[in-house]
């Protein structure tokens, strides 16, 4: 191990031991659920641990507190999709029901385009579900929405640029 990789061990090691606790009980008190609370502190450090960047830290709390409501975004999000994704189900004939292992297949890819998609604004996500998903072509979508084959064009560049960053960020991580 390197003077530096020892540094950084010793400095989560460090904040793992004396924020934990707090970090624990901060989102319990937002989850109201102790499994919950649990699984995101780990995240938390996890997400610390990956970034390399406990050696800068100079505000713990705030910075951990900061990580982990992102994490908590994210699980709220996530949640809110899978239920929608259940519903969906709940309403389709049972014969047509795809079995357990194509239904987490199915979530997963959900949670993933999701996570693609975020930060995107309304209209330029709009304009990508129409052409990727709904299978329009650009002057059909242009009719629909009430814009020009121009800004359908603008839109769909701007879409797929963030899609390419995204997923490049994604295998960074």
């Amino acid at each position: 191990m390197s003077a530096n990789d020892a540094s950084l061990h010793t400095a989560v090691n460090d904040l793992y031991c004396e924020h934990h606790g707090w970090l624990n009980g901060w989102l319990r008190q937002r989850l109201g659920n102790a499994f919950d609370a649990a699984d995101l502190t780990q995240d938390t450090f996890v997400r610390v641990l990956k970034a390399r960047s406990a050696l800068e830290i100079r505000e713990p709390r705030p910075y951990l507190s900061r990580v982990a409501n992102g994490l908590l975004i994210d699980l709220f999000r996530r949640r809110s999709l899978e239920q929608s994704y259940l519903q969906a189900l709940a309403a389709m004939p049972e014969a047509l029901q795809p079995s357990p292992e194509e239904q987490a297949i199915m979530l997963q890819a959900l949670v993933e385009i999701d996570r693609l998609l975020q930060g995107l604004g309304p209209k330029v996500k709009q304009v990508l579900i129409l052409s990727q998903f709904d299978g329009l072509t650009y002057p059909q979508i242009a009719a629909q929405l009430g814009i020009s084959l121009r800004s359908v064009n603008k839109h769909m560049a701007k879409a797929m640029e963030h899609c390419c960053l995204m997923q490049i960020q994604m295998q960074l991580a």
